[in-house]
């Protein structure tokens, strides 16, 4: 039996009170095509809990695990080593007991972490202050939209081709509530990133640039001389870093003068887990500090002189005027910020330059391999873990295929663009510590057969 205090009087009580006829109403804007008209075809009415996890069991079954097959995803979620001290340490009592920090004096080990995690995060993406971490790489972006336009005064962001879609995608959709206008592109299979066409496209409307570093096909750009055209016309630069670990061997934005830096922790730390949870990364200048959503955590000292630590410039809704809040989309994941605090302290400054180093190393490796495959192209010469292939035949049905062989060959641009058919033939494979050399010659040699 489902427990529903409320009766029917009740609900009709609170329809009333705001104006709607039924409960139908409050889900008006949801799509005619989305909604369901009856229960969910094959789904049973009800089952014992056995045999739910039976069932559950059985479907998980089919899943491929990262781990058990030649892995070659990435495309703003990769696969990395990730050690088990990770984990041991993020279920000490000390960082459990605190999921809201609003009362210092008890939660002092996630305070202290986050402040840590602020200070790692701000030197390795090259900026003054860091937030205690966002929601996930994506929404940090559309953050980063809304503060440009909150320092600027101005509502039209544009966004470079080489900037994921699935951020693209997220920016689009709160655009349609907050009415900024967004110029977007899509790729093209070369070799340079589109650097020259957004600057041309900078004008007095423009709020901000946003570019990807490294790219969706994995090129790498000198963001010097955007961050210098953003700026002649008042303009912030918005980077984003979906790859963390790059930044261990190539320069951060914020060296390269982006005044906002977001991205991605899971690199670090944080397992693939089937897209989620996962910890959003927001840096900046210190002079834009006070507009910057999200938490904030300050060094200070108690009355008796005794290191310290507490919240600080917090502008989340709950605490100030709602309409004077710079959050939006700001949860902050602190679970998952501590497993990359943990992960980036267990490797120090030279460990993650020392992981870089053979990221890129295994990467150049197997892109000098798969070129040799004919039928294939390498599109990117330069990169760090990750490039682009062009291939003979559509790279979509040529990844299903070598799937059902158990090879996870990379992300096919097809997929993230199905409307460019420009793109179809083009793959994006990653690379990282994880990938063996016998992993390689498996997808090279499966290409050769299936694109012969």
């Amino acid at each position: 039996m489902r427990y529903l205090p409320l009766t029917q009087p009740d609900r009709e009580a609170m329809l009333g009170v705001i104006g709607a006829k039924s409960i139908d109403d409050l889900f008006a804007d949801v799509p005619a095509s989305a909604v369901l008209d009856g229960p969910i075809a094959g789904l049973p009415m009800h089952a014992s809990e056995l045999a739910v996890e039976r069932h559950m069991t059985k479907l998980a079954a089919k899943n491929l695990a990262a781990g058990a097959a030649p892995f070659f995803l990435g495309a703003g979620a990769y696969r990395h080593h990730v050690p088990a001290s990770v984990d041991h340490l993020i279920q000490r009592g000390e960082f459990l007991t605190a999921y809201t920090p609003y009362q210092p004096e008890i939660a002092q080990g996630t305070l202290q972490m986050m402040f840590e995690f602020q200070s790692q995060v701000a030197r390795l993406l090259g900026c003054d202050v860091a937030n205690a971490s966002m929601y996930d790489g994506s929404t940090a972006c559309w953050e980063a939209i809304t503060m440009a336009r909150r320092v600027t005064k101005r509502g039209k962001a544009i966004l470079s081709g080489g900037v994921h879609p699935h951020y693209v995608s997220v920016a689009q959709t709160m655009a349609k509530f907050t009415g900024d206008q967004l110029v977007t592109a899509v790729p093209t299979l070369s070799p340079n990133p589109d650097t020259d066409d957004l600057i041309a496209q900078i004008d007095d409307d423009t709020s901000c640039v946003v570019v990807q570093y490294p790219d969706i096909l994995g090129r790498i750009a000198d963001l010097s001389k955007l961050a210098e055209a953003a700026h002649a016309k008042k303009a912030l630069l918005v980077a984003v870093v979906t790859e963390p670990v790059a930044l261990g061997a190539i320069k951060s934005p914020g060296e390269m003068g982006a005044d906002i830096v977001v991205g991605e922790g899971q690199s670090l730390g944080v397992g693939l887990q089937f897209g989620g949870p996962y910890v959003g990364l927001f840096a900046c200048s210190e002079k834009l500090v006070r507009q910057m959503p999200g938490r904030l955590c300050g060094e200070t000292q108690d009355a008796e002189g005794k290191r310290g630590y507490v919240l600080t410039l917090s502008t989340r809704e709950q605490h100030i005027r709602r309409e004077k809040a710079t959050s939006n989309i700001c949860t902050s994941s602190v679970l998952c910020a501590l497993a990359m605090s943990v992960h980036m302290t267990l490797l120090g400054e030279k460990g993650l330059r020392q992981l870089a180093a053979i990221n890129h190393a295994g990467a150049s490796a197997a892109a000098d391999r798969l070129a040799q495959v004919p039928g294939v192209e390498l599109v990117t010469p330069t990169f760090f873990n990750e490039f682009t292939l062009k291939l003979a035949k559509e790279a979509r049905p040529v990844v299903r295929t070598l799937a059902e062989q158990g090879i996870l060959a990379g992300v096919s641009l097809g997929r993230l663009y199905p409307s460019a058919a420009e793109l179809g033939t083009g793959l994006v494979v990653a690379v990282t510590e994880t990938t063996t050399s016998e992993d390689v010659e498996t997808l090279a040699s499966a290409l050769q057969e299936v694109l012969a």
